[in-house]
């Protein structure tokens, strides 16, 4: 599983997890399409934000793998704004290509693709 090494491990000053320290000895956590609903929290949407952003500057449009990545905070955004590079996506692999779909990404999370965000 290769880590990105630079990548914020968690939104600062919460609990929000972006990337996991070690492969899972009990088997690859796999990806899922999660619906956000409009009433989800505050902290929920701002967490979704900041995991956009931080993977526009870490990988911009380039196709990026998996691996330590959250498999729960990707979840949120599959199949939208992240989608599989490949026809043949396993799920459950830490070395699956992803790519950030920068159409859908930029109506979603339009503060995400700015210099200046905070």
């Amino acid at each position: 599983m290769i880590k990105h090494r630079g990548f914020p491990g968690r939104l600062p000053g919460t609990d929000f997890q972006f990337t996991i320290r070690r492969a899972n000895p009990k088997g690859v956590t796999p990806i899922t399409r999660r619906e956000r609903f409009k009433d989800r929290r505050p902290p929920d949407r701002r967490a979704d934000a900041a995991f956009m952003q931080a993977l526009w500057v870490h990988f911009g449009d380039q196709p990026f793998e998996r691996g330590n990545l959250d498999a729960g905070r990707l979840s949120w955004l599959f199949g939208r704004e992240v989608v599989a590079v490949e026809e043949d996506f396993d799920p459950e692999d830490y070395e699956a290509l992803l790519v950030i779909d920068e159409a859908v990404a930029r109506v979603s999370f339009p503060d995400a693709f700015e210099d200046d965000w905070a």
